[in-house]
């Protein structure tokens, strides 16, 4: 009579067991990020861009810049600005949103343009040719802008021939660098171009600032933050050292009026790659010596050294609002090299789909983009890693998209993803790449 009995209970914990067990399968299969890609396209040419260590992507929107071929060519391509990447054809500034693809057309008299960085305003900063030719380097002169409701503001230069805004911020500040009128050999090594002194510069309330530098003749600032403090790097002599045939380089921080000194890890090089709300900045530094590279952490007061997995070589390529940085290092031998997190005084290794891994970018959700290689150690595709797991993006969007990602550098605080790739009817690498964002779909 007992056992008679127990067989409904039995079925009814089977049948509850095997409802859990669904739902869960089900939500695990819900939580698998899913996205909708949008192919920024070209404003008529073969290719559109985003690249890593700019401010391409909106922090909080889904707001895209850089630079896209037009379908004319450009005249000036054989002597052209370096900033334009020796590109045949004319390149203009883009803005990309929801509603579209928009034209950021240069200056009068210019031909080629390319915005830098991006507000949530949709506000541009980047920089265009004006027209004229620098008579000290026979290429074509550009000067930073700002486009911002359908017009173009020059921002000026600090005396010289060139500028470049690199970064905007939600207030409106611009961070950058522009050449002054001084004679100077170091900077067409130091920033692209020029036979003049480069300074770091912000920009607010219509007027061009000069930052300074840190000793040295030049600087350059790269980035720049909700409280208007700007990360860059500087010379800090004009003394070239043996060990690189160059001047020591810091990198700095630009803090209520002052340029503060971040120093290196003991090697004559420092350089910027990313900078949060916070004031914190990371990037690379050489050892004593110049032959080791290693990430670090400068997180207002001390200097961190990061560490490598063993390896030689390690970069630090972003940081979020909470301090945790992400980057890459080579393990020992140097012929391998994965993403990590950093966090805690920790390295985490974050894996890879196959050979090798890069981390370009972090969110507050502590997301994670970049690349991989597969086991082929060749075949590149662009990395998320979310929640102890690592995709391949390509994965991640419906069947059908016709368009194949390669790399993402890009996640905003919202989870939208920017990055390149090429559509599946282009030959790659036939010069066809274009930009792509990843839309999340709830």
């Amino acid at each position: 009579m007992n056992r008679i009995r127990t067989i409904p209970i039995l079925l009814v914990c089977l049948s509850v067991l095997s409802t859990n067990l669904i739902a869960q399968e089900s939500a695990a299969r819900q939580h698998k990020p899913r996205y909708r890609l949008v192919d920024v396209g070209t404003l008529g040419g073969p290719v559109s861009t985003v690249f890593e260590y700019n401010n391409n992507l909106a922090k909080y929107k889904p707001l895209v810049t850089n630079c896209a071929d037009t379908a004319q060519l450009d005249p000036d391509a054989a002597n052209g600005n370096p900033l334009f990447g020796g590109d045949p054809y004319i390149q203009h500034g883009y803005r990309w949103s929801p509603e579209g693809l928009g034209d950021l057309r240069p200056l009068r008299g210019g031909t080629n343009s390319c915005g830098q960085g991006i507000n949530s305003r949709g506000d541009v900063a980047g920089f265009s040719a004006n027209g004229s030719i620098d008579p000290l380097t026979g290429t074509p002169e550009i000067d930073a802008v700002l486009w911002r409701r359908g017009e173009i503001l020059n921002l000026g230069t600090l005396g010289g021939n060139f500028s470049y805004a690199a970064a905007i911020n939600d207030r409106g500040q611009i961070a950058g660098s522009a050449y002054n009128s001084i004679p100077d050999q170091f900077s067409s090594i130091f920033f692209f171009m020029g036979a003049t002194q480069v300074h770091a510069f912000l920009w607010e309330d219509g007027a061009m600032h000069d930052l300074g530098t840190l000793g040295g003749p030049d600087s350059r600032a790269d980035y720049l933050n909700e409280n208007g403090e700007a990360a860059g790097s500087s010379l800090t002599n004009s003394t070239p050292n043996a060990t690189t045939g160059f001047p020591t380089v810091h990198p700095f921080l630009w803090s209520h009026g002052r340029m503060h000194d971040i120093g290196t890890l003991g090697g004559t090089i420092g350089i910027d790659n990313a900078l949060n709300n916070r004031g914190e900045v990371v990037g690379v530094s050489n050892l004593a010596g110049d032959q080791i590279v290693r990430p670090f952490l400068w997180d207002g007061g001390k200097l961190k050294d990061l560490g490598t997995f063993g390896g030689r070589y390690g970069e630090a390529n972003a940081i979020n609002d909470d301090g945790v940085v992400v980057g890459d290092s080579n393990f020992s031998g140097d012929t391998h090299w994965d993403a990590f997190l950093w966090e805690n005084s920790k390295m985490h290794d974050l894996g890879n789909l196959g050979c090798n891994s890069r981390a370009y970018g972090i969110n507050k959700r502590r997301q994670v983009v970049g690349t991989s290689t597969l086991a082929d150690c060749d075949t590149l595709v662009p990395a998320l890693w979310q929640e102890g797991k690592m995709y391949n993006l390509n994965d991640l969007v419906p069947p059908g998209s016709n368009f194949q990602m390669l790399a993402a550098s890009y996640i905003n605080e919202d989870g939208v993803i920017a990055g390149i790739g090429f559509p599946a009817a282009c030959s790659f690498p036939d010069g066809c790449l274009h930009a792509f964002v990843l839309i999340p779909l709830q």
